[in-house]
């Protein structure tokens, strides 16, 4: 084999490394560092996949690799982030477990998306790499603003929006790819808002906005799929 086949891969376990320390750190303590090595582990993710294409090395181990790593970046990993997060906010002991929903449909997301042929240009249910951000991001939107940390010191929060979460990962509502056919602004509108809007967020708030990306992200979808049953 040709050292360019082993390009990809190589991307993809560096994926997973990010994972593994990204583990490492929050069970040490440090949750809110999760959402960095979560941001590393989306770069690689992208970059495999852009690499294989490129190189025209892509087979099937390199789609059960790249499976099982975001696996542990894009599940196991935000589920010890909310776990450890929890873990601060109570005392019960019981209480941070009811948040490890999140591996576990994270799983199933993966699993469906690798023999689901229907998500070529829309996913179908919520991406596992955008329900990570979304509760790594978390802490931080919680020090961003009094209310919204208020809301989000309640573990109880954290339990059902990882239960609601989990749902949505497995559902069957389909949601913008941002996969452009064309750079029409008709057929891209929601993309562009999106695009935008995130922007606009991420500069003005830095890591807390993005959980508010994701839920315009989720309300853009509904909108959309509203507009296309019209």
């Amino acid at each position: 084999m040709s050292i360019k086949s082993h390009i990809p891969n190589s991307l993809t376990l560096g994926n997973l490394l990010a994972g593994v320390i990204g583990i490492v750190t929050v069970l040490a303590g440090d949750y809110q560092s999760g959402a960095y090595f979560i941001f590393l582990a989306a770069f690689l993710d992208f970059f495999d996949g852009f690499a294989a294409r490129l190189l025209k090395v892509s087979g099937e181990l390199g789609k059960q690799l790249d499976s099982l790593a975001d696996l542990v970046s894009f599940g196991v990993l935000p589920g010890f982030v909310v776990y450890e997060w929890i873990s601060t906010l109570t005392s019960v002991e019981w209480m941070p477990y009811l948040s490890l929903t999140i591996p576990l449909f994270s799983a199933l997301r993966l699993a469906k998306f690798n023999i689901d042929t229907r998500q070529s240009d829309r996913f179908i249910g919520l991406p596992t790499p955008a329900n990570a951000l979304f509760f790594s991001t978390l802490p931080y939107l919680a020090d961003f603003w009094s209310f919204t940390g208020d809301y989000l010191s309640n573990p109880w929060t954290l339990i059902i929006l990882s239960w609601v979460f989990s749902l949505l990962l497995v559902s069957e509502i389909p949601l913008i790819a941002l996969k452009f056919k064309n750079f029409s602004l008709r057929d891209n509108v929601f993309r562009y808002v999106l695009l935008a809007s995130g922007a606009l967020a991420i500069l003005l708030m830095g890591l807390s906005g993005i959980p508010l990306v994701i839920l315009l992200y989720l309300g853009l979808s509904l909108i959309e799929n509203s507009s296309a049953s019209l």
